[in-house]
């Protein structure tokens, strides 16, 4: 994962696409700082799970941050946000359509035998290990809330 996204910076460098460059660069910033806080905890560096989690948390905070800008009269910014968060989807895996989420929490309820709200807890932590980039889980959120109540 973390070449892959180098190699992408080196190529937005040589195309002189500032957009990209940009948003590669803020990537890799938060992967590196990731990285220290987990050896200062004495973790080794990031899996690609965490990279994905990363790129989530990214994506979450700029469709937030579209949101904010046009309701502030600004849609160049909530554009340019936009424009970030296709980047960085390029790096997620493809995300899980409404049937396929359905089905996923469905599993993992029978799997751990979720039978109450008091098992959402374990519900969501096996949906985000098992899914972690590939599943909106303020989606899956609703879907277990619907199953377990």
């Amino acid at each position: 994962m973390r070449e892959r996204i180098n190699d992408s910076l080196k190529q937005a460098i040589k195309a002189q696409d500032k957009r990209r460059v940009g948003t590669l660069r803020l990537i890799t910033a938060a992967i590196k700082d990731r990285d220290i806080a987990a050896r200062s905890a004495g973790r080794d560096a990031v899996s690609d799970t965490d990279i994905l989690e990363i790129l989530a948390k990214m994506v979450k905070q700029r469709q937030e941050s579209a949101v904010t800008y046009e309701d502030a009269g600004r849609p160049e910014l909530a554009n340019q946000e936009r424009e970030e968060i296709v980047i960085i989807q390029d790096y997620l895996p493809a995300q899980m359509d409404d049937e396929a989420v359905n089905a996923a929490v469905k599993a993992v309820v029978a799997e751990i035998g979720a039978e109450s709200l008091k098992d959402m807890g374990r519900t969501m932590a096996a949906l985000k290990e098992r899914y972690t980039g590939e599943m909106d889980f303020r989606k899956a959120n609703l879907v277990v809330k619907d199953l377990l109540s």
